[in-house]
């Protein structure tokens, strides 16, 4: 599978390392096409994070409209934008493709091609609510990142693994992690 990984300036840079790291530990994953938004770097280093480096990962510049990341012909499979913004859900929601994030999530619904958008904000205003909906009536998938507690985590990045783990699988992917009653 060749998925892209988009990441945006939204709070939760840790969602968008483990998905990264389950992506590369997955077998069923040949190739990642990575594209940050202009504050997603700010945010990664102001969380204390860092993003995997592997020749798996291919970095696509945010203003680089001629990647094959903008052209459906290019058969990337599926896209997950980890965290993910609520300008960035608007926009997308709105068909506005000024960037090579907002143009491969386009290109992903009007391919009908698995779109997951793991949102990071609250609370939600009711435009936020209204672009969720747009964004699920055009097929995407809209996973809050609102981490689950029913398994007992021990620390963060456990709690946190419940949210990538579940956007990894919503990919079509398969990933191990706790279920409900295990």
């Amino acid at each position: 599978m060749r998925v892209l990984v988009a990441i945006t300036g939204a709070s939760g840079a840790i969602y968008a390392r483990q998905t990264l790291q389950l992506l590369l530990a997955n077998d069923g994953v040949e190739r990642i096409g990575l594209i940050l938004s202009d504050h997603a770097e700010d945010v990664i280093t102001a969380e204390g994070e860092h993003l995997p480096d592997d020749v798996r990962i291919t970095r696509f510049a945010n203003d680089d409209m001629w990647s094959s990341a903008a052209s459906g012909s290019a058969r990337w499979d599926a896209m997950i934008v980890v965290p993910a913004s609520m300008g960035t859900v608007g926009r997308i929601a709105a068909g506005i493709s000024r960037t090579l994030l907002e143009r491969a999530a386009d290109v992903m619904l009007k391919e009908r091609r698995r779109l997951v958008m793991v949102v990071r904000e609250t609370p939600y205003s009711l435009i936020h609510l209204r672009n969720m909906t747009t964004l699920t009536e055009a097929g995407a998938v809209i996973l809050p990142a609102s981490p689950s507690f029913y398994f007992r985590p021990a620390d963060i990045e456990t709690l946190c693994l419940s949210i990538t783990t579940r956007a990894i699988e919503m990919l079509g992917l398969n990933v191990e992690h706790p279920h409900w009653g295990e």
